[in-house]
């Protein structure tokens, strides 16, 4: 823990602020997979797939912005940001519910996007200003597990939504949450970077940032990995809910079976949060990255030899998927924690370096995934397979924390 003349929230409080600011991502995603079906049967009825790009041209709005909020968060401080990327995001949101074609509620996702780069990027730096190391990856763990437990309620919120009013008032629920979440951060967070230490909006200045961020090793190794994380998680949410539909017909109570899902993924990083301290980042990245592989390997050998036509094999699926969801837990906290440890002075700029290139990158990996669904599951299986043995490998690479 750093020292700081800030005033602070008690940590519950923090916690749950910080949770709340970077569920504003999972919210705008998962509580969409619902009105795939009727989105592609309006909008794309020739070409299915094609709603799946309403969830990652959000990602790739967000990945945009994210290369621009952290140095805007160093130079103006981090609430600033934080108001400016939710108006933003409130924008999008309304500009969608009123789109009459697909490509205009795409281009509308991703300024809601651009603007959720935001509240994640400043809020990320907000931590680093407060905590660091592994007091800032248990922070970080216990942030997550409010975003990863409010999967569990999203698709179950659209399904509702949709049932009452339509799939088209899913973006009035986002204006509604971020109102509520921007109005917790402003009456209650203080602002974290005080004037003297801000970074002037310079090129020269923020160039001589980028490429300190781009020459640190452990940065550049924490992101490659997070690349790959992040494609294999997009993939999985932009398949997962045509695996339950097109090959198990099991779309009606996908909602409760996804909650299920994300219930049981919000126990790594509660258990990540106390093991961290003790056993350190770097070991259990390399379990999570394991684990990922072996439930790949185990779940692509079932479906390649026996297909999906047993009824069993769909329990295959849900335990492969959660899978996917929980080796998050182990990881995506713990490689900022790692990638920002050393980069405290410009931890805006990191964020948004490190952030930008994850996203994207992600999202290219998982969009490509995506478009490769042929009615079963193997082909996302044996992608995220790829995935993962590819980021186990870039983390026995991993310097020792600190250096």
């Amino acid at each position: 823990m750093t020292d700081s003349p800030i005033r602070r929230l008690s940590q519950g409080e923090f916690i749950a602020l910080m949770g709340m600011m970077f569920a504003t991502i999972a919210f705008s995603i998962d509580s969409m997979l619902p009105a795939l079906p009727e989105i592609a049967g309006e909008l794309t009825p020739d070409a299915p797939n094609l709603a799946q790009l309403v969830l990652t041209s959000f990602v790739f709005g967000m990945g945009a912005g994210t290369l621009v909020t952290g140095p805007l968060s160093d130079a103006f401080g981090r609430k600033t940001v934080i108001y400016w990327g939710a108006a933003l995001y409130v924008v999008g949101a309304i500009m969608a519910y009123f789109a009459p074609t697909l490509e205009l509620v795409l281009a509308a996702r991703a300024l809601q996007g651009l603007g959720a780069a935001g509240p994640r990027i400043a809020s990320m730096a907000l931590v680093r200003d407060l905590y660091s190391g592994r007091q800032m990856a248990r922070i970080m763990s216990f942030a997550m597990l409010v975003f990863m437990i409010f999967p569990a309620v999203a698709p179950m919120i659209g399904a509702g939504i949709i049932a009452l009013a339509g799939w088209r008032s899913i973006f009035l629920v986002f204006v509604l949450f971020s109102v509520l979440s921007i109005s917790w951060i402003g009456l209650r967070q203080p602002e974290t970077l005080p004037p003297e230490a801000r970074r002037p909006l310079r090129v020269a200045t923020l160039w001589v940032g980028f490429i300190e961020v781009l020459s640190h090793r452990q940065v550049v190794l924490s992101t490659l990995i997070q690349i790959l994380i992040f494609g294999v998680l997009f993939a999985t949410i932009s398949s997962v809910q045509q695996v339950f539909d097109d090959t198990y017909d099991r779309a009606e109570g996908f909602p409760f079976w996804f909650a299920g899902i994300a219930v049981f993924s919000a126990l790594p990083p509660l258990l990540n949060a106390n093991l961290v301290v003790r056993l350190g980042m770097r070991p259990l990245i390399r379990m999570a990255l394991l684990m990922q592989i072996s439930v790949s390997v185990l779940a692509g050998g079932v479906f390649m030899l026996v297909g999906t036509e047993p009824s069993w094999t769909f329990v295959i699926f849900l335990i492969w998927t959660a899978g996917q969801f929980a080796a998050t837990g182990f990881t995506v906290g713990n490689l900022n924690a790692l990638a920002l440890e050393p980069m405290g002075h410009i931890a805006g700029m990191t964020s948004s370096v490190m952030g930008a290139m994850a996203t994207v990158g992600g999202a290219v990996i998982g969009a490509g995934i995506g478009q490769l669904f042929n009615g079963t599951p193997t082909p996302l299986v044996l992608s995220v397979l790829v995935c993962a043995g590819a980021s186990l490998v870039v983390a026995t690479k991993l310097p020792r924390e600190g250096r």
